[in-house]
This record gives C-alpha cells, sequence and structure tokens, in this order.
C-alpha cells in the first residue's frame, strides 16, 4: 500500500516524520508532500532519508523536463498511485483550501485530483481551531467524507493554551490503517490476549517466558484495520499499544483469565495469543529471598489455570476460539491434540526452536490448523501472520453459517 503523507506549515510538521517511520514500520510506503510553508519548519531531505522517495515541493519543479511537464501532471500520476491521502499537520489554511477547491498548488490539487480517502489531522491556533470559518471548513469536509482526526487540548506553542494541538501521530496512524484496510470484520468483536504473564516468586523476583506480545499486537492492529472492535488483554510489554484497543493490562494468569472471563460475552471471537505461564511458586514469599547462607533454593510450583480450555467450555455457539502453540518439536501432531483436547476451532503452532522467528521477533512462520484443514503460513512479518489469522476467523465464520444453528457447538 502507499499513502501520500501531506505536510502544511505549523510547528507540528516535525511530527510527521515519526508517522512517516510508523507507517513504514506497517509496511506502507509513503511519499511526503511538503506546501512551501512546511519548509520553513522541517527541511524535505529529512523526509526524504526516512521515507527512501522522492519528497513533492512543488508543482513545477525546476529539474521536470522541458517546460516543467513532467511535474506538472505529476499529481495526477501521484493521485491514482496512492491509496490514501493523509494530511497531518493541516492547518487552516489547507482545510479551507480543501473545502473550497481551492488548487494553487501540489497538496491542494493532488487533492482534487485523488479518488483515494482522505485523512485530516489539523493542528492550529486555538482561536483559529474555534473560528465559525474553520468549523464550516470541516463540516464540508466531513461531508464529503473526509476523516478528521481531532487536535488535542493543552499548551500551544503560540503560548496560548486550549484545543489546536495535533493529534498524537498514534491515533492518526490508527484512523490511517483503518481507512486502508478492508471492513471484513466489520461487526465483529475481537478479543485477544497478549504477551507473557509473570508469577511471583518473592516481591523482586517471578517466573515468565521470552513472549514480546508482538504477536498479540499484531492482531489487535489488523483486526482494527479490518474494522473490528477490539478488547486486548495484555500481560506486560513494551510495546505500543493501537490507539483504537480497549486495552486492560494484567501481570499473572489468574488476573488474566479473570479479565478474559469477565469480558468473554462481548467476544464473538477469541484469540488466545499471550503466552501464560503453566506453573507459579504455591507460595508467593512476602521479603526477598536473601541468598547468604540458604544453600540450594527449591521452589513448589503449581498448575496456572488453563485459560484457553475454559474459555472454550463456556463458549456460545457463534463465539469462535483459536489457540496459540509454540512448540520445539512434534508441533503439527501437538497441535492437532490441543485442537481436540480443548474443543477449539483452531491452533495457530509455530516452532520456537527456529532461530529468527516466533519470540522476541518481527518475524513468524506459522500453521494454522483447523479440523477441517492445515494452512501453512511461510516466514512473514507477524502483520500479515495476524492477517492469515483473521482470514481463518471469517472462514471459520462463513463455516458456520452453514451450519444449522441447532447442531453448532
Amino acid at each position: 500500500m502507499k499513502v501520500a503523507l501531506g505536510v502544511s506549515g505549523g510547528i507540528a510538521a516535525y511530527k510527521a516524520a515519526e508517522l512517516v517511520r510508523l507507517l513504514q514500520d506497517r509496511e506502507v510506503r509513503v511519499q511526503v508532500v511538503m506546501t512551501r510553508a512546511a519548509q520553513e519548519f522541517i527541511r524535505p531531505l529529512t523526509f526524504a532519508a526516512l521515507s527512501g522517495e522522492k519528497v513533492i515541493t512543488d508543482m513545477f519543479a525546476p529539474d521536470s523536463g522541458e517546460g516543467g511537464l513532467d511535474s506538472a501532471i505529476e499529481h495526477i500520476a501521484s493521485a491514482q498511485a496512492i491509496d490514501c491521502l493523509v494530511v497531518a499537520p493541516a492547518t487552516a489554511n489547507v482545510l479551507a483550501k480543501f473545502a473550497r477547491g481551492v488548487a494553487d498548488d501540489f497538496l491542494t490539487t493532488l487533492y482534487l485530483a485523488t479518488k483515494a480517502p482522505v485523512v485530516v489531522a489539523p493542528a492550529m491556533n486555538v482561536n483559529m481551531w474555534e473560528h465559525a470559518a474553520t468549523r464550516e471548513n470541516l463540516e464540508i469536509l466531513k461531508g464529503r467524507g473526509v476523516r478528521v482526526v481531532e487536535p488535542e487540548s493543552g499548551y500551544l506553542a503560540c503560548g496560548m493554551t486550549g484545543a489546536g494541538r495535533l493529534a498524537p501521530v498514534e491515533a492518526i496512524l490508527a484512523v490511517v490503517m483503518e481507512t486502508l484496510g478492508p471492513r471484513d470484520l466489520a461487526g465483529e468483536t475481537v478479543l485477544i490476549t497478549a504477551g507473557p504473564t509473570r508469577e511471583a516468586i518473592d516481591p523482586v523476583r517471578y517466573l515468565s517466558n521470552r513472549s514480546s506480545g508482538r504477536m498479540g499486537y499484531a492482531l489487535a492492529e489488523a483486526a482494527l484495520r479490518r474494522g473490528a472492535r477490539v478488547l486486548l488483554v495484555s500481560g506486560p510489554t513494551a510495546l505500543c499499544v493501537p490507539a483504537a484497543a480497549e486495552l486492560l493490562r494484567v501481570e499473572t494468569a489468574e488476573q488474566m483469565q479473570n479479565a478474559v472471563l469477565e469480558r468473554l460475552p462481548q467476544a464473538t471471537a477469541v484469540i488466545k495469543a499471550a503466552a501464560v505461564a503453566d506453573y507459579r511458586p504455591a507460595i508467593a514469599a512476602a521479603h526477598k529471598l536473601k541468598r547468604e547462607g540458604q544453600g540450594p533454593l527449591r521452589l513448589e510450583l503449581t498448575p496456572t489455570p488453563d485459560i484457553v480450555a475454559e474459555v472454550a467450555r463456556r463458549a456460545g455457539p457463534e463465539q469462535i476460539v483459536i489457540g496459540f502453540a509454540a512448540e520445539t518439536e512434534d508441533a503439527l501432531e501437538n497441535a492437532r491434540r490441543k485442537l481436540a483436547g480443548k474443543g477449539l476451532d483452531a491452533v495457530v503452532v509455530n516452532d520456537v526452536s527456529r532461530p529468527g522467528i516466533g519470540f522476541d521477533s518481527e518475524r513468524n512462520a506459522v500453521t494454522i490448523v483447523t479440523a477441517a484443514e492445515e494452512i501453512a503460513v511461510p516466514e512473514t512479518s507477524k502483520l500479515e501472520v495476524a492477517h492469515r489469522v483473521l482470514d481463518a476467523v471469517r472462514k471459520l465464520r462463513e463455516s458456520r453459517k452453514q451450519v444449522p444453528a441447532g447442531q453448532r457447538k
């Protein structure tokens, strides 16, 4: 996918550089279009280095060939090549030009020439934001289908306090990705678990595992892109939360189970991507265990709740339940056993003994095992794996529709 990122003249222009990076992290190509005023705040070279793409700064570039013809028609080629036009920051001036059909530079001409969806993230002085002309222009744009990422309130560069500060780049990113993605999961509420759990040994030590949470967070982001409501129950991670996800942070397996079961009635699909500790200390020490003079330390471990089995047991006939299995040997055989033994709709299994994929990696290779088939997903990004898992959710949903209601599980 490719996005044109329009950057107009405001102090928040420097934040567009972070938006470029975040879009590229999600495998979106970005071509930056800068207004003349934007170049007073940040140089085109910055965006060229970040995006690896030519930065468009003028309607008639001096190196565009005979009479500037190449550049003069470039807005048509750009308009046809992009999947979304994003303007961040969008000044009051740019919003007014968009609303009134003024095309006096490359960005405003591109807006008129493209049929791609448009997202604008306004940023300006509070008085300009609240002015009747700006409000009217925004209503015109919204009426045409332009998505507006409302600015925040706070301290502004002009010294005033109020609305007009550019929305967080993560919030802009979430709207852009929703706009780019297919909406084939609209109406679904997907409950996703992610990350590790921690089981206390004493106040400073715990049992855990190597899960980074990346797979679960990729699932949350992919589901949001495709129109689903996302309930994300996350163990401890250092990851940025997809902006539109409804997040609940937990630490222990018991806390995760309570959070999942409490929200289960809201979910149409449950994807258990968390790496839940299988055991916890039978007794957690109230004070830090000392090493001096103690000799070997022995811990008595007791099993933690089997969350996915309990979810499958409680799930209604319309709810889809998918589990994950991280294996080091006999991956498919173990996945089939888990599928049948726990009463799941699908198991996503991966071999974590392979270097470079799985735990603490941006990449993965999995097999999605259902009662009807086994779908191999070769090594790719975790975001792409997430989409393949969500494809399986859709397929399971369609299959279930073919079964008479009284015969469903």
